[in-house]
Order: C-alpha cells, then structure tokens, then sequence
C-alpha cells in the first residue's frame, strides 16, 4: 500500500473519530439542558426544551403562572385611593449658652392608618380580575323589562350601550382596564309561592346560556345573580354551580332577597350572615381548586347595614374574591352617603357601586353619577353596575 493510501485512509479514520467526538459533546450539551433546564424556554419557532420534556417523559412541564404581587399591591393602593400622609411643623424650643431662647423647627410625617387595602388579606391566584380590571356591568333579566337593562333591548343594542360605557371609563381612569360584564338573574325573587313554596324562580338553562354567549361575543365576563327568597344559598347555589366552572362564569347574591323571616320577599329586607357569605366562597374555592380555574368574583349586594351581618368574619380566600356593592338608588347625594357610611366602614376586600338609569333620575338634581364622581370615592370601586 503506498504511502498516498496510507495516508488518506488515517485522514477518514480521523474523521470518523473527531464526528464521533462532536456527537456526544452534542448529546451530553443537549442532556445537560434537560436537566438543569427546569424554567426557561429555548424558543425554535414551536418547539423548546420543556416540550422536549414533555414528549420524553409523557407529561408536559407544569409551568404555571405567578401573580404579579408587586403590581397587585401597587394597584390595591391605587383604588384605595387613601390621602397622602400629613406632614406636620413641630416647633422645639432651647437656649444657648447665653441663656438666649432659640426656636427650632423640624418637619414630621404623620401616617394614619386606614381601611383599605384590607389588611392581611390573602393574595389571589395568578389570573384574578381584580384590582387589574375594573368590572362594568350591565345587569337584568331576559324575562323583564323593568329589572334593568338586559331585558329592556335587543342584544346588539344592549352590547352597543355597554361600549360606550367602556369607553367612558377608560378615558376616565386609564390606569385600570375596563372589563365588560353581563350580570344576569338566574333566579328572581317573586311575590307567589309557586310549586315548592319558596317564593324563588330559577331562570331555565337556555337563558343562562344566552347570557354567556352574550357576553362572549365582547369578550367579556358572565355574572349569575341569586335572589333565593324563602329557600336557602345552600339549596340554590347547586343549580348554576355546572356553569360556574366556566372561567369566565362569576357569582352574585343577594341579601335583599334572602328572607330568613319567612317574611314574602319584597315586604320587609332581607339578609345574609357570615355563615352563608363563607359557605359560598367555600364552595366557589372548592371549583376553582378541582377545575383548575382563575379566581371567581362574587359579588354582595348592600344598600342596608342589616344586609350583611358580621362583615368581620367574611374571608376571602385566594380563589374567591369578595366585592361588597352599593346597590341604593336616588341623587348622587343619597348613593354617596350609603356609600360612605354603609358599605367602605366595613371592608371584607373590594368595593362596588349601582346605577340606575331610571331610579336614580327620580330625585334632585335628576341626574346620574359620572365616573370622574366615583373615583373620588375612596376607595374607589372596582366594580361598577348598571341596571
């Protein structure tokens, strides 16, 4: 064999070598990303590291979102909407070695103390609505015109409506996005008995649908409403809980209409204690944990300091957060002073606040509360309802 020979085929024989060496440099590079890799994605297009994982191991890397507390904080402060601390002149007064009186004066910094954001309250799952979203709803019911807007038009001009308000908001308080909502009634107190004597209807699954639909076409969110008349929240809450594992399905009740009295609904005003309050926000915790959904919103109607009774003991949970909403109609004057002395003295976490577009024009100065009014309020409300 010539020496040419020789030497071509060391050269190939050292080719062979050196790719074998590169291809398991690459393959340990590659298994040391798989192992030490357990945050970050290398984005090819559609394919990373973690979905590498996935497609090794059968199951897909769980990375699950984080709340961004820094913000939530920030924001809580923002709709708290407290006065900046007080800054104070104190005057001290000494001598000099002569005997001489001499002033001096410092400046102090008083902090109070206030109810909002509440304190020690727990922090919401990653996902939650609030205080990143102001809510704004229209509220009612398919089958009446005069238990607010939802009943009152045909859909696309409900929807149309609902924008303009949106709009309205966002250009009052462009901090904080303003979130669409559909509140609807999905069962109504009524004045008659009806076949289980409970003075309740619960609205049929289709209207319960349409309302969702309703709010999807928008991108929005879907309050259902419970008015429970003589019956319970612990009877009527499992008759909508199938559409509360909807994300994007929320709850509302109404002490109003909870007529532990046995009282007809309507005549005299109703009721909830802390034990109803806790049982729902237990039981919409238990969903959200066994669906693996963002946090709920529910929604405590109060016009009256009897509605909602031992408001201390009400805790949310970081699956449920809690508004309380003034739902009183009259003058700006008279919503304000339910407000004030009603609902924001006694903080469970969020507040809310009703507008009337008929009710509230009936007395002097016969004119609605505008957003620029609210976000005065302090704390600001977080969810704002029209009806």
């Amino acid at each position: 064999m010539s020496k040419k020979i020789k030497f071509a085929t060391i050269v190939r024989q050292m080719k062979k070598i050196i790719l074998i060496i590169v291809t398991m440099l690459l393959i340990g590079l590659v298994a040391l990303i798989l192992v030490f890799d357990n945050t970050e994605s290398f984005d090819r297009g559609s394919i990373s590291v973690n979905n590498i994982v996935g497609n090794i191991t059968g199951e897909k890397k769980d990375n699950k979102p984080e709340l961004d507390k820094e913000k939530y904080d920030e924001l809580s402060e923002y709709v708290a909407n407290n006065p900046e601390p007080k800054e104070i002149i104190v005057t001290s007064t000494s001598t000099n070695s002569n005997g001489e009186i001499v002033y001096s004066t410092s400046t102090k910094i008083v902090k109070e103390e206030h109810l909002y954001p509440v304190k020690d309250a727990v922090y919401p799952k990653a996902g939650a609505i609030l205080p990143f979203n102001r809510i704004i709803a229209y509220y009612g019911n398919f089958y009446s015109t005069r238990m607010g807007i939802l009943g009152e038009f045909e859909e696309e001009e409900v929807l149309r409506r609902l924008q303009e308000e949106i709009d309205k908001w966002n250009e009052a308080d462009p901090e904080i996005n303003a979130l669409p909502a559909i509140h609807y009634i999905a069962s109504t107190a009524q004045g008659t008995p009806g076949d289980e004597g409970l003075y309740t209807l619960r609205m049929p699954d289709e209207h319960i649908e349409r309302a969702i639909s309703m709010a999807d076409k928008i991108d929005a969110i879907t309050f259902l409403d419970l008015q429970v008349g003589l019956s319970t929240i612990e009877r009527e809450l499992p008759y909508i809980e199938e559409h509360l594992k909807n994300p994007k399905v929320h709850l509302a009740i109404d002490p109003e209409f909870s007529m532990k009295s046995g009282d007809r609904p309507g005549t005299i005003i109703g009721h909830f204690t802390d034990d109803d309050i806790n049982f729902v926000i237990n039981r919409l915790s238990k969903i959200v944990r066994e669906n693996d959904l963002p946090p709920k919103v529910l929604v405590l109607h109060r016009f009256t300091q009897n509605m909602i009774q031992n408001y201390q003991n009400i805790k949310p949970t970081e699956e449920v957060q809690v508004v309380v909403h003034m739902d009183g109609w009259g003058s700006p004057a008279r919503k304000f002073g339910t407000y004030n002395y009603v609902v924001a003295p006694e903080p469970i976490q969020f507040t809310g606040f009703k507008i009337f577009y008929g009710n509230d024009l009936k007395e002097e100065p016969h004119r609605l509360v505008e957003p620029e009014e609210l976000l005065k309020l302090q704390p600001n409300p977080v969810y704002i309802q029209y009806q």
